[in-house]
C-alpha cells in the first residue's frame, strides 16, 4: 500500500521553509499532495492559480522533483475531506515557532 501525505497550507508564495519540508517528505512518503488552500477567509497576494503555477515552477522546473511523486492541488473543503479523498492518513505540518505547536 502506498504511503501517501497531505501537505496542506497557503503557500502564498512557497518558500524555502516549505520546500524543505516536502524534501524530507519525499524521503518518507511515496506520494505527497501539495494542497494549497483557496478558502475565502483570507485575502492573498496571489490567487489560486498563481500559487499553483509558483509551486509547479519552483518544485519541477528550478528543482527538477519528481513529478510522479508529487501532486499539487488547490483546495476548499476540510483537510480531513482530503485526506480522506486521497486515502491519506498523514497530514504534514511545518513549525516556525512554539506559537505553531501550541496551535
Amino acid at each position: 500500500m502506498k504511503k501517501v501525505a497531505v501537505y496542506p497550507g497557503t503557500f502564498d508564495p512557497i518558500t524555502f521553509g516549505h520546500i524543505d519540508v516536502i524534501k524530507k517528505a519525499l524521503k518518507l512518503f511515496d506520494k505527497v499532495i501539495i494542497a494549497a488552500s483557496d478558502g475565502t477567509n483570507k485575502n492573498y497576494f496571489f490567487n489560486s492559480v498563481e500559487r499553483i503555477e509558483i509551486i509547479k515552477k519552483a518544485l519541477f522546473f528550478d528543482l527538477k522533483f519528481d513529478k510522479k511523486k508529487i501532486e499539487i492541488i488547490s483546495f476548499t473543503s476540510l483537510t480531513t475531506d482530503l485526506c480522506k479523498k486521497y486515502k491519506s492518513n498523514i497530514i504534514l505540518r511545518g513549525l516556525r515557532a512554539v506559537s505553531d505547536f501550541e496551535y
